[in-house]
């Protein structure tokens, strides 16, 4: 697994009401610090990334359909794929692939400096929520993206043109 990079197995009680999932708890090995909540969605097929943090530390789970979470690490790479102000890392150059969501309940921890991005794998829309350590600043944003289908990471989604 790219250095840095821990996932945590959830677990879902449920009983004759719903069901309960405990995403992420402050008392659990890789939770960092919280700085913000949210919620997005992706439609079938879409792919959301690349995109990359220079010190947010993301916390993501899909709570709704599945997704294809995947990773490559920047850190000390050359070129557009470069992690700018990030460490090398012994893993740069490794790609993590995860699927996540309702058939496999997971959340990923993406340190600073690694590029993701994902792919909705199911039939209906995936909803993904995310417990950054950062909150998103606005005015100026720690986030640097690529285009999914750039020749800077040695990645293919498999993207279906209709």
């Amino acid at each position: 697994m790219i250095d840095g990079v821990m996932v945590k197995k959830l677990k879902v009680v449920p009983d004759e009401r719903g069901r309960l999932m405990e995403c992420l708890r402050s008392d659990d090995d890789l939770f960092v610090k919280f700085g913000q909540f949210y919620m997005t969605t992706t439609f079938p097929g879409v792919v959301k990334g690349w995109h990359l943090h220079h010190e947010q530390w993301d916390n993501i789970v899909c709570v709704k359909g599945m997704i294809k979470l995947v990773l490559f690490d920047g850190r000390g790479a050359a070129g557009a794929a470069a992690a700018p102000g990030q460490q090398p890392s012994p893993t740069t150059g490794q790609i993590d692939q995860f699927f996540l969501g309702e058939h496999n309940p997971l959340l990923v921890r993406v340190p600073p400096g690694l590029w993701h991005g994902w792919k909705c794998v199911s039939p209906e829309e995936a909803y993904i929520v995310n417990a950054p350590t950062e909150v998103y600043k606005y005015d100026d944003p720690d986030q640097g993206e690529l285009p999914h289908d750039t020749s800077a990471i040695p990645y293919d989604w498999g993207v279906e043109l209709r």
